[in-house]
């Protein structure tokens, strides 16, 4: 292969990686399945939105450092069962905080993880699910991931995070 020099440095991209910085026709990712299994070959540095009214369960990969990032918005209201975005590894958990805005009168309720926070669920209504929003979780550790976002709901806001899995 051809070694290519930019102002006298080497070019170390590999192709894959400069098409996923380049490709601007796939950055948004319909998730309208049941379930979706994230990769952070399909999804890094993608915005996932979920379009399923009965709901869809994201399953991320095991935390590791890798820096991967995920986006999450909602693009069609959940009307049954939740949209979920969950660890794969029983021993990952979140750190950060998330603030649901009641879409009706536009009060905010900012919730922050604890210990064994492992489970987001946007129920359509109190936990946010309602169209708008954007959810960023990026892999910052092993068993780690950061969460950072804001989602739209119904009713007295109430924390998305859970010990679930």
């Amino acid at each position: 292969a051809d070694t290519i020099y930019i102002g006298g440095t080497a070019i170390t991209a590999t192709a894959a990686e400069i098409n996923a910085v380049a490709d601007t026709s796939a950055r948004l990712v319909s998730a309208t399945a049941a379930t979706l299994a994230v990769t952070a070959a399909a999804h890094d540095g993608k915005v996932i939105v979920f379009n399923r009214a009965a709901g869809v369960t994201a399953t991320l990969p095991a935390a590791s450092g890798s820096g991967a990032m995920y986006r999450f918005s909602v693009g069609t209201t959940v009307t049954s069962n939740s949209y979920k975005i969950q660890v794969a590894n029983t021993s990952d958990v979140f750190a950060g905080a998330v603030t649901i805005t009641d879409q009706a009168d536009g009060t905010t309720g900012t919730f922050g993880t604890v210990a064994a926070s492992d489970t987001i669920t946007l129920n359509g209504g109190t936990t946010g699910g309602l169209i708008g929003g954007l959810i960023t979780i990026v892999d910052v550790a092993a068993n780690k991931y950061a969460v950072v976002g804001t989602s739209v709901g119904s009713g007295t806001e109430a924390t998305p995070f859970s010990a679930a899995v």
